[in-house]
Order: C-alpha cells, then structure tokens, then sequence
C-alpha cells in the first residue's frame, strides 16, 4: 500500500522572490538552495530548506497563468502542502477508488524526474495538496 512519507515542502505564492527573500534570508536567515524558471508550470521557484522539509516560494512569470490568477483573487500567502509519497501512481489509484477529487488523475514530470500531481483543495479540507515521489 503506498505511503506518504514526510512533509516535502509547504509552498508560499509571492508576488516578487527577490523581495520575499529579504524577508526568508535576511530576516530570518533562511538560504535558498536554489532558485528556478519552471517554464512549463509558468513560475519561478526559490526552495529553502528547513530540517527534513522546505519552504518553497513560488512567483507566477506569466500574467494569463493560473498562478497568477490564484494571486490576483486570494493575494500572497499559503498556496500547497506537498506530501512525499512512496509510490504515486498507488496513491492515485488508491484516492480514486476513495472518490477523491484529483487536478491531475497521472502523474507528471518534474525537475530531476520528480513525479506529482495535486489533489483538489475541495475533497482535501479547503487544503491544495501535491504529492511528490522523488526520482530514484
């Protein structure tokens, strides 16, 4: 039976990432790991680890994208929890059959083969959920 295994990332939408991180590192003294253009989700991603998880701070790039609309109705703040999972394509399989509302029902591909999809933030408590399975 596939497992969630910790908490990856919890995800902030920002409208700047530059000016966000004077808060995460200056302030708080969170360094980025990294900051990326994720041409295909529209966005620009800086993570910050914290302990066995991170911080993710997520800029929409594009003005007709879908997290710029998010930002544009609800303002910055909290955007996803993303839980690590052991075997997605189970996990999928196993909230379908539960009668789970998914965004994506397969798993796509991310940076580094990473797999995740999101489950609707109406069968998840108002919460949006990714689940990630990290490439081998």
């Amino acid at each position: 039976m596939p497992e969630i295994k910790r908490i990856n990332h919890i995800a902030v939408l920002v409208e700047d990432i530059d000016v966000s991180l004077k808060f995460w590192n200056e302030i708080l003294g969170m360094e980025p790991s990294g900051i990326s253009d994720m041409p295909t989700e529209a966005a620009r991603i800086a993570f910050l680890p914290l302990g066995e998880s991170e911080i993710e701070l997520v800029q929409p790039t594009s003005p007709d994208s879908g997290l710029s609309r998010y930002i544009e109705k609800r303002g910055p703040g909290m955007h996803h929890l993303c839980l690590e999972v052991d075997d997605l394509a189970g996990m999928l399989s196993r909230l379908k059959a539960s009668g789970i509302q998914l965004i994506n029902e397969e798993p796509k591909v991310g940076e580094g083969g990473r797999l995740y999809a999101f489950i609707h933030p109406k069968s998840a408590n108002g919460v949006l959920v990714e689940l990630y399975q990290l490439a081998e």
